[in-house]
């Protein structure tokens, strides 16, 4: 089935945003196999019509206008939730200048790839990057020192929340331990416990959000991180 006809009855039966259309469509060129995902994720009950991006109102946000560049795998992406993650929700509710850098298949070895791109391009008022399975602390180093002496804006990590693999939860544990001396925020979602043993109506897994757990859970706990941030 071509992507176009695949994604007819997604858009229709979902309301799913326009922006989140691009993303998919962009998405299954580079990962065709993906149909068979989003096929069963569209009938989820966290990816119903009430959770859709274009049922949110925008409103008067300190986050408003803000250019964040948001960096990162699957759950940056939205893979669980139709292409509609966090970041949509924060741009749609708040005004965030939201730019989004996340391909729905974590491949760790791609970062600094597109981090090098990111480099040439107008720098963001705050970088914010997700820390992925695969990554080492070496290359999340690299990246987060790099910015700092480029951009000059603050830095935010962003762990998945908890799944079990202990070499995820040794990487989380190391970067908690570097942040103070890298002078950057970690939003530690792995050891939160709202975020541990979640219902299914949020997770399509033990990674990835549904649409009502973005809007839900995630996009609140964003919007204090990051107007925290800002405030300082």
């Amino acid at each position: 089935m071509s992507n176009e006809t695949f994604l007819i009855p997604i858009k229709q039966n979902d309301d799913l945003s326009d922006i989140a259309l691009d993303e998919l469509r962009a998405d299954l060129d580079d990962h065709p196999l993906n149909q068979r995902f989003y096929s069963d994720y569209a009938y989820l009950p966290g990816n119903a019509k009430k959770y859709s991006l274009n049922r949110i109102n925008t409103r008067k946000s300190p986050l408003m206008g803000k250019k964040i560049l948001f960096f990162g795998s699957s759950v940056t992406f939205g893979l669980g939730a139709l292409g509609e993650s966090f970041v949509d929700y924060l741009w749609k509710r708040d005004g965030v200048a939201a730019i989004k850098d996340a391909d729905s298949v974590s491949h760790a070895e791609s970062y600094l790839s597109r981090f090098k791109d990111e480099l040439k391009e107008p720098k963001p008022e705050l970088f914010t990057m997700q820390i992925s399975k695969g990554n080492t602390v070496s290359d999340l180093k690299y990246i987060v020192t790099t910015a700092q002496k480029e951009w000059h804006c603050p830095i935010l990590l962003y762990t998945n929340s908890f799944f079990t693999d202990p070499t995820y939860d040794r990487l989380v544990n190391q970067i908690n331990k570097l942040a103070p001396k890298l002078g950057i925020t970690v939003l530690d979602l792995y050891h939160n416990p709202e975020f541990k043993n979640q219902d299914s109506l949020y997770m399509i897994d033990e990674i990835n959000p549904t649409r009502a757990g973005y809007r839900d859970k995630w996009l609140p706990v964003f919007e204090r991180k990051l107007t925290e941030i800002f405030a300082k």
